[in-house]
């Protein structure tokens, strides 16, 4: 068994470096975890942009939901935002999804059809 002190054992901080990564006990600024994880996702992706309505978890508030996009997390803000000014709504991006407000799955397929994109309407 492992001990308490052990479980929380590990640099947090350095005055030479500054804060460091929990993952790999890098400095902040030369952890690579996070460009790691980003070319994880965009790899496990099979090309087709899936479109779908839910409501789940929104206390009946319906979104759009855009995943399957192969951008890193920059590019796909930047796609959101032109998403949701040629929607007039709002939305977000949370965890390589863009979540648009309100119903606008035609608007949407037609806008990333016209961008090069494989779009699938996913969903009921």
């Amino acid at each position: 068994m492992v001990s308490l002190r052990d479980q929380l054992g590990g640099l947090v901080y350095s005055t030479e470096h500054g804060k460091t990564c929990p993952a790999c006990r890098e400095a902040l600024d030369d952890c690579l975890c996070e460009d790691a994880s980003e070319r994880e996702r965009i790899a496990a992706l099979d090309g087709i942009v899936r479109i779908r309505r839910e409501t789940s978890g929104r206390k009946g508030k319906g979104v759009t939901t855009v995943s399957g996009i192969p951008l890193p997390s920059d590019e796909l803000k930047t796609l959101a935002k032109s998403l949701k000014k040629r929607c007039g709504t709002g939305g977000a991006v949370k965890e390589g999804v863009i979540e648009i407000q309100g119903d606008h799955r035609d608007t949407l397929r037609e806008a990333l059809s016209a961008l090069g994109y494989r779009v699938k309407l996913a969903g009921g």
